[in-house]
């Protein structure tokens, strides 16, 4: 059972440092029934998570099968600063009111993953208020400039004269603290924050907490390009209130090679399932497109439901396989001849004109499921069904 748990835990992970203890926690849950607390950080510094976001849930929730507690970090103290790991720039300082509408909606989507029975949900504004100027002066004198400065993203952003604020500083400070007053036995993130987890460590032992927190970095989810990590800024996320019509597609377009990844950080499927599945469509007894449909069905069913998760595959197969027309799309109105690619962006299914002439000339741009080639086209009296690409559609009535 020990190995198992520690299978399941060290599943999809890029780095474990003190796996020694982790394994010394689990042991303690089986033999004796002890739980042992896991950390985990969350800025809301945006109303809503996406699929890369949940790598992180994912493995929480496979570290409460094992015993522990959840200690569900919102950073709002430090969400007014922003971290700055990765950032070239100084982040936008948000608001109080953002931030707690983004915390309300980050706790709705984690639950449909973490056992809330099992989760503390904790807000570092309650303690890092209280230490006060003294508390973060002696905070500060813990780490040197030199040592800050050995961080990546800012030794560039020193080298190239980009402005650093030395409250960005503090942010690695304040997140180590945060495992300092949690008195947290593992704290989980991304490979990016290596530097701000091994600060919890180090914090723990500086304070003398007498415990020091084991880390588990998981690596960063590509986003649908497969190429960079998923990002709303890139417009390569499938987010966790994507409508499941959306979602599923979305699911569907990633690479042959890139589902396995997916597989491997979001599937509930054990190990021995995932390698089956790969034995399979190696030898051709299975087809990819079968196992990436599977895939789609238990990640919609999760953020939605099994019922909307079959009625988006029986969409996705009726416009897809049978080159249909979805059964709903948004309809619009426009008074008066307008232009396509005005009438593209205004149905919302291009961004920009620019982007909708370049669709147009690569063939992308359908109108009642005819191809256009016309850039200029006029579009008078009459009701039309605009679509771009296999997934967005919009109906205009020009009157």
């Amino acid at each position: 059972m020990l190995e198992e748990a520690l299978n399941e835990i060290s599943r999809g992970s890029a780095e474990i440092i003190d796996v020694e203890k982790i394994e010394k926690l689990l042991k303690a849950y089986f033999d004796e029934g002890k739980t042992y607390t896991v950390k985990c950080g969350f800025d809301p510094t945006a109303p809503d998570l996406h699929l890369g976001h949940t790598v992180l849930l994912q493995k929480l929730a496979i570290f409460q099968k094992y015993g522990a507690r959840v200690q569900f970090l919102i950073g709002d103290f430090t969400a007014a600063i922003g971290d700055p790991t990765g950032k070239s720039a100084t982040r936008k300082v948000l608001s109080q009111e953002d931030i707690q509408k983004n915390i309300a909606s980050y706790t709705t989507q984690a639950f449909k993953i973490l056992d809330e029975s099992k989760t503390d949900i904790v807000y570092n504004n309650d303690w890092l208020v209280e230490i006060g100027a003294i508390g973060m002066l002696e905070l500060s004198s813990t780490l040197t400039v030199a040592r800050m400065l050995e961080r990546d993203d800012f030794s560039k952003r020193f080298a190239s004269q980009t402005p650093i604020a030395v409250s960005e500083f503090m942010y690695p400070l304040l997140q180590g603290y945060d495992s300092v007053h949690l008195k947290s036995d593992i704290e989980i993130g991304g490979t990016d924050q290596k530097f701000n987890l091994l600060m919890g460590r180090q914090l723990q032992k500086i304070y003398e907490v007498k415990k020091q927190q084991a880390v588990l970095m998981m690596p960063i989810l590509e986003g649908l390009d497969g190429v960079q990590k998923m990002s709303k800024s890139l417009n390569n996320y499938i987010g966790v209130t994507d409508e499941p019509n959306d979602m599923f597609g979305k699911i569907l377009s990633i690479s042959d090679d890139l589902m396995w990844r997916y597989f491997e950080l979001l599937s509930d499927l054990s190990l021995d399932e995932v390698s089956f599945l790969k034995a399979g469509v190696e030898d051709g007894s299975i087809h990819p497109k079968k196992v990436k449909e599977d895939l789609s069905l238990e990640i919609v069913t999760r953020f939605h439901s099994k019922e909307d998760a079959d009625l988006a595959k029986a969409e996705f197969d009726k416009i897809h396989s049978k080159s249909q027309i979805p059964t709903e799309i948004a309809e619009f109105s426009c008074d008066g001849e307008v232009w396509i690619a005005k009438a593209l962006v205004d149905c919302g299914i291009e961004p920009s004109t620019s982007q909708a002439r370049r669709d147009i000339k690569q063939g992308a741009v359908k109108i009642n499921k005819e191809k256009i080639s016309d850039m200029q086209l006029q579009l008078v009296s009459g009701e039309y069904i605009l679509q771009v690409g296999k997934r967005k559609f919009a109906k205009l009535k020009v009157s």
